[in-house]
């Protein structure tokens, strides 16, 4: 199996669409690592290197929790909500990874995911520019976010645990996620973290950032 925590490879949005999107159950909380830690050996269980990933910049729309918008390796990553699995388990299906500076055609494009618009008026787009954009709209909140990251799979099921930091405030994760929606349950339910909230980063950030 390759390694699911590689460096990001730019993708684009119609390449994106031929990937088959995996379903995620993630949650968010004091005491989730170790307890992991503890049940993560509930089955055929491989490690991934551990892996302090570069800063990232995701971005927050005050009008939907559906699109996730980051800059991760030097990368504008979109995924957005395609649906739900029956037992809960969000489905996001990629858009694209684009590489900077990114034309005004697809950063159009990703503001309609977001719900926010703007007036563009450039042909291409810096990182820089796009985040100092971000800044001034009424709708859109950039975050910086950090990841200390420790990848596993437990019967091909990717998953992991990591501390996490939005603008500085750590909060621990954990997840499992795959293109293999039966497999997940059993999964879940062995790492021991079924009953608790199933929340996505853009939620966890929303909380941490008192936009809910």
């Amino acid at each position: 199996m390759a390694d699911p925590f590689a460096k990001n490879a730019a993708t684009t949005a119609e390449d994106a669409l031929k990937l088959i999107p995996r379903a995620e159950f993630r949650t968010f909380g004091q005491g989730v690592i170790e307890l992991v830690k503890e049940k993560m050996w509930n089955g055929k269980t491989v490690l991934f290197q551990a892996r302090r990933m570069p800063m990232e910049t995701y971005f927050l729309s005050a009008k939907t929790n559906e699109a996730n918008v980051k800059v991760r390796d030097g990368l504008l990553d979109i995924k957005t909500k395609v649906g739900e699995t029956p037992e809960g388990y969000e489905i996001f299906q990629p858009r694209g990874k684009f590489q900077f500076p990114v034309k005004k055609e697809d950063l159009a494009t990703i503001l309609s995911h977001l719900k926010a618009e703007m007036n563009l008026t450039q042909d291409m787009y810096t990182i820089d520019e796009f985040i100092a954009m971000a800044r001034q709209h009424a709708d859109l909140v950039p975050v910086t976010v950090e990841k200390m990251r420790y990848g596993f799979t437990i019967d091909g099921i990717i998953c992991e645990y990591a501390q996490v930091w939005f603008n500085g405030a750590m909060v621990e994760t954990a997840c499992a996620e795959s293109e293999n929606y039966a497999g997940m349950r059993q999964v879940i339910e062995g790492l021991g973290i079924a009953a608790m909230p199933n929340t996505n980063y853009l939620k966890a950030a929303k909380k941490v950032m008192g936009m809910e």
